[in-house]
C-alpha cells in the first residue's frame, strides 16, 4: 500500500507539472493572439503575418504540451 501511495503522489506531481505547462502554453498563445490583433488593427499586416508564422513555429516546437501523455493503466 505504501508503494501505491508513493505512485499516486508521483502521478499527482506529474499531472500538476503537466497542467502548469499547459496553462503557460495557453497564456503564451493568448498573448500572441492579442499582439497579432493589435498589429492587424494598426494596419501592419506583414508584421501580423510574421507573428503568426512565429506562433506556428512555437506550436510545432511544443508538441509535448499539445499531445497526450501515455496512460499508466497497465500494471
Amino acid at each position: 500500500m505504501a508503494t501505491e501511495n508513493v505512485d499516486s503522489t508521483a502521478e499527482v506531481a506529474r499531472l500538476v507539472t503537466e497542467l502548469e505547462s499547459a496553462e503557460a502554453y495557453e497564456v503564451k498563445l493568448r498573448q500572441i493572439i492579442v499582439e497579432v490583433r493589435d498589429q492587424l488593427a494598426a494596419g501592419n499586416t506583414a508584421s501580423a503575418l510574421s507573428m503568426l508564422n512565429q506562433a506556428l513555429s512555437y506550436i510545432d516546437d511544443a508538441t509535448d504540451v499539445v499531445t497526450s501523455s501515455p496512460r499508466h493503466d497497465a500494471k
